[in-house]
């Protein structure tokens, strides 16, 4: 067993500043010893995402008390007595969709939506069954989509991680876990945008900001970014969008068909939002397909024309983790980082300790940071 720290949510919907509020609690926590199909891994580095945010201030349901943290990245130091392919050492980029390779989603090639990581989610648990996660006087800890990375150490199934072969900053690699999988994915695997597309991103965070670089680097001819902040949009042009939209704009739909002669070929929706589904689908031409990532608020509703929908062959289309294979892709998106086509490193906006965490999600909750890294052992 390891006792470490780690954050922990006790609380749901605490009003903002979190920095007063405190729904993050430091604790100390136990974890108990891997089952067969766990391992154990030291944490390097988690990043502050809206994900996390959606579950702090309500927007989406978990069980609490929950320890917090699903992207992120770490270095492996033990193993499960029936794991054979992974040693200790080995550096390892957290991925919050695990896959149990038997499910009828597993087998038709769709990992990232396997039925039984989606119950062990709502469980709180592991794909291998359980928390291993206890607070004091033993009480059972949820974990974070099988993760629960805001902590020095964690315990997941073997299929919550990729092992990886790179000299980047472990710290660094967090944002590989989510970030760069969601919004790379929803435009290269997803979206599946040819050169010479037209592309709309509706979002500009850290996801979406990297849906921009993957999009850039699919050889899309208009690259445009739809955001409130105009300071997201000023790095969306910075990491290749070719021209920029204030969200509030009345005139957006009419600006961009002007732009693109007629429409986006692909609209891609990246801030978990109502009004930026709306926005995207506004701005589809004939034929146009609308990818959605973001994640709304449980029971939000989105409604189009039917008769449009049809007459004009739109399609609409859900992307969960950018459709991504994790193994496959987040070496791949690696590969295309240190060519300079997904230059992720420019998202990071600092490093933080625990304590930092409450302000850190103050900061993202107000548009102002695209991705913050918690460096449990410092950086």
């Amino acid at each position: 067993m390891i006792t470490c720290k780690g954050m922990v949510l006790r609380e749901l919907e605490l009003p903002a500043p979190y920095a007063d509020s405190k729904p993050l609690q430091l604790e100390t926590v136990t974890l108990l010893p891997p089952k067969a199909t766990d391992i154990v891994v030291k944490v390097m580095g988690g990043g502050l995402c809206h994900s996390d945010l959606s579950v702090i201030n309500g927007s989406r349901g978990r069980m609490i008390p929950m320890l917090m943290g699903h992207e992120g990245a770490g270095e492996v130091i033990e193993i499960g007595a029936g794991i054979d392919d992974v040693k200790v050492g080995d550096k390892v980029v957290f991925q919050f969709a695990p896959s149990c390779g038997r499910c009828e989603m597993c087998q038709s090639g769709r990992p990232q939506i396997c039925y039984a990581a989606v119950k062990a989610r709502q469980e709180g648990g592991l794909l291998s069954g359980g928390s291993r996660i206890r607070g004091e006087g033993g009480e059972t800890i949820a974990h974070h989509t099988g993760i629960s990375c805001f902590a020095e150490y964690a315990v997941v199934n073997r299929g919550s991680v990729v092992v990886i072969d790179d000299p980047i900053s472990m710290v660094d690699a967090a944002v590989f876990g989510c970030a760069v999988m969601t919004g790379a994915g929803a435009v290269l695997n997803t979206s599946k945008i040819q050169a010479g597309e037209t592309v709309a991103i509706f979002g500009l965070g850290g996801v979406g900001l990297c849906g921009i670089m993957g999009a850039k680097a699919s050889g899309a001819e208009v690259i445009i970014g739809v955001d409130l902040e105009e300071s997201k949009r000023k790095k969306a042009e910075e990491l290749g969008a070719t021209h920029t939209f204030d969200a509030r704009d009345p005139q957006l739909a009419s600006k961009v068909a002007d732009l693109t002669r007629g429409g986006v070929d692909v609209a891609v929706e990246l801030a978990g939002a109502i009004k930026a589904m709306e926005g995207a689908y506004s701005v589809l031409r004939r034929g146009g397909r609308l990818v959605t990532a973001g994640l709304s608020p449980a029971g939000a509703q989105f409604g189009f024309e039917h008769a449009d929908l049809v007459s004009n062959e739109k399609a609409v289309i859900g992307s969960y983790m950018g459709s991504s294979v994790p193994v496959r892709d987040i070496p791949r998106f690696l590969r295309m980082y240190h060519a300079g086509a997904l230059p992720v490193d420019k998202l990071i906006d600092g490093y933080l300790g625990f304590d930092q965490m409450n302000e850190g999600f103050d900061k993202l909750a107000q548009g102002k940071a695209l991705r913050q890294i918690l460096a449990p052992h410092g950086t």
